[in-house]
């Protein structure tokens, strides 16, 4: 079977030890992203089974209609929007569906937090240049000794959203001594509760009070935007805001106005609307803002974890095991089939 996977960036996937799984096949990983669909249709021209590395690869309709011989979909972890799923059900496509943990992402998370809090990559930026105890967080729009940093214990963090990842941040913040408390949807309310987590008297209470707040919302038709300028305004001079799930879940603009009204004080962010970002993206250039590229996912067991599960779900399924199909109609009405 030819497999192509799309989008290692750092060639690691080869040198996993689930890249075994394949060796009866003949794989092709690509290691950067192409954005032009011709250029993309050309890659994938001869393929029949396709891994797809998270969210890094829109399927459109248009592509699918350029890949004639593809006949599944595998994704690492769980399917999403990235994915025209009724295109593929209409072609006959079948889409895999994957696992994942939320330990890396949530781990991620609150390295940003420890390190935005205590201006760690500011420091270490200024101590390259010679500069001793300087974050360079000097601006007059600033607080006072905003540069200084602060630690966690006492402050309270924020979380929206109480999913998986969401529940262990909540325990990292215990475990540091702050005050947790977060704002979602009834269920996952009571599911806070249970835990011992206080429910914030509304949105707006949310955005200020913490000290900390950090975006934990999957993505979907009622999320997108959901969070405002407005909202990020409400934010106090010196409160951090954190997002390592999806940059479209703030409205377009609306951190990079916030910012230039001072408020959230510091901002760390893991996602972004089109990734890779260019140079000269304006985040980048805020002294202010810590930016990493998507790592949230990005490290040995978890990559272990999806690839073996992505690729297992490619083995079963060419042996008539459909248990994974995110897209079971694919596999009766499809045009391919």
């Amino acid at each position: 079977m030819k497999i192509a996977i799309l989008d290692d960036y750092q060639d690691a996937v080869r040198k996993l030890d689930c890249f075994n799984l394949l060796a009866d096949h003949e794989v092709k990983v690509f290691n950067n992203t192409v954005r032009g669909l011709g250029q993309l249709a050309s890659r994938l021209s001869e393929v029949e089974a396709l891994v797809l590395i998270r969210e890094r690869t829109r399927i459109s309709s248009q592509l699918l209609d350029k890949l004639p011989r593809l006949r599944m979909i595998s994704q690492t972890g769980k399917v999403g929007g990235h994915i025209e799923l009724d295109a593929c059900t209409e072609r006959g496509i079948a889409v895999l569906e994957g696992s994942g943990s939320p330990i890396a992402p949530a781990e991620l998370t609150w390295a940003l937090i420890m390190a935005a809090q205590r201006r760690i990559p500011q420091y270490v930026a200024n101590l390259k240049q010679g500069a001793w105890q300087q974050s360079g967080l000097k601006t007059s729009a600033l607080p006072p000794n905003f540069g200084l940093g602060q630690v966690l214990r006492g402050q309270t963090l924020g979380i929206w959203g109480y999913g998986k990842i969401g529940q262990l941040l909540a325990g990292y913040g215990k475990a540091f001594g702050m005050k947790v408390m977060m704002w979602g949807r009834e269920n996952s309310q009571a599911t806070a509760r249970a835990d011992g987590v206080d429910v914030a008297e509304s949105r707006e209470a949310l955005f200020e009070q913490s000290d900390v707040l950090s975006l934990h919302l999957r993505l979907n038709d009622e999320t997108r935007g959901i969070v405002t300028a407005a909202d990020l305004m409400r934010m106090k001079p010196t409160a951090l805001f954190v997002n390592t799930s999806r940059a479209e879940l703030l409205e377009e603009n609306a951190l990079l106005n916030a910012l230039h009204h001072n408020r959230p004080g510091m901002v760390a962010i893991d996602v972004y609307e089109s990734e890779p970002i260019l140079q000269g993206y304006s985040l980048l250039r805020m002294e202010n803002v810590i930016c990493t590229p998507h790592i949230g996912y990005v490290e040995r067991e978890s990559y272990e974890l999806y690839f073996s599960a992505a690729f297992k779900n490619i083995l079963a399924f060419d042996a008539g095991d459909t248990s994974s199909v995110a897209n079971p109609e694919a596999l009766v009405g499809g045009r391919r089939r």
